[in-house]
């Protein structure tokens, strides 16, 4: 198989039956195939795809193994040339296919690609999980072109070449198959948020290129599995990120790294608790003790990679601070940070 589309769902069948339509009538090619990987859902799911999409190949999982461990076990045994990775919530677009693919035949080193994401609630905007393509600051906080912080542009056409980003979006992301099974997938500790991020990471200190193909064009609705607001998401996304920090970061980087985020997060959890947001100033506490708690399993991972990131210098991170470009000197664009990007012929 050239192309295997696959959705990890999980009690996602009011998402199934509004947006699995759009990825039929879109991928209707006989060399891509639709998955549908259920994640041990306790809502009618399975019973919607084989009784209204039987086009759609299902593949029932025997539990719910969350968002990384979900796909890697979805993926077992899927020997496909490239596999992309759907949300259950993304409504694709015609002719969205064909540009990733051309644009990975192109070249042998590209492991991971995504399209434009634009919000399905705003189409004019680009929607946070993505945009454009992914970067990541020096102190490792994820941005976007076309999102900085919580602040979204409008999509006048302004980040339309493809480029060569540091990280692909979860939502729409499309990896070579053999690639994929070199890396051994996702981490299946991050359990969700950030595994995309870990991946890319490890893809890149191994030569590969990660890229955006704005030809390509999808809406996605966002928040589908935890709302951008919840604690227990805010929990996975400082945890997270001290994992991939812990990980991917070369060694003479990494304790200084660690020591600034500490004290961001820090300040983060103030700010949380002066708000009146105690759950979330909770869910930062919890998220450093269980860093600390996992550090003898990091180190072990981390001295696996070392040999890797001890040569680790991507252009595609950011060697300012994203938080007080934002925050302090109000850069709101991508274009107004000082920060180029390689673009792809």
């Amino acid at each position: 198989m050239r192309l295997s589309i696959v959705i990890l769902n999980w009690n996602g069948s009011h998402h199934l039956r509004r947006f699995l339509p759009s990825v039929l009538k879109h991928s209707n090619y006989d060399w891509a195939e639709i998955v549908v990987a259920d994640n041990f859902s306790t809502d009618d799911s399975c019973k919607i795809v084989e009784q209204e999409f039987p086009d759609v190949r299902l593949l029932r999982l025997d539990r719910n193994w969350g968002f990384a461990e979900g796909y890697n076990q979805a993926l077992k045994g899927n020997n496909a040339q490239y596999i992309l990775l759907l949300n259950s919530d993304v409504e694709v677009t015609e002719n969205w296919l064909q540009p990733i693919v051309e644009l990975m035949d192109s070249d042998p080193l590209i492991g991971a690609c995504q399209p434009k994401i634009r919000s399905l609630q705003m189409p004019a905007e680009f929607e946070y999980a993505g945009a454009s393509g992914g970067f990541i600051d020096r102190f490792g906080y994820p941005f976007c072109r076309g999102r900085i912080v919580n602040v979204l542009e409008q999509d006048l056409g302004q980040y339309d070449k493809p480029v060569a980003v540091f990280w692909a979006s979860g939502a729409a992301m499309a990896v070579r198959g053999k690639t994929w099974r070199e890396m051994g997938g996702f981490d299946p500790d991050f359990w969700a948020h950030m595994e995309e991020i870990d991946l890319c990471w490890r893809m890149k200190n191994r030569g590969f290129q990660v890229v955006v193909c704005p030809d390509s064009k999808v809406f996605h609705l966002g928040g589908g599995s935890l709302s951008y607001g919840s604690p227990h998401k805010i929990y996975l996304n400082f945890r997270n990120n001290l994992f991939l920090l812990y990980k991917n970061l070369p060694k003479g980087m990494l304790l200084n790294t660690l020591l600034v985020r500490m004290i961001l997060d820090g300040i983060a959890a103030i700010q949380f608790l002066l708000t009146g947001q105690f759950k979330a100033f909770v869910q930062v506490l919890g998220a450093h003790r269980d860093f600390y708690k996992s550090l003898k399993k990091l180190r072990k991972k981390r001295g696996e990679l070392l040999p890797l990131t001890s040569t680790n210098k991507h252009r595609e991170i950011y060697n300012g601070s994203i938080i007080f470009d934002f925050f302090i000197a109000k850069k709101r664009k991508f274009s107004s940070l000082n920060f180029s990007t390689h673009e792809i012929d």
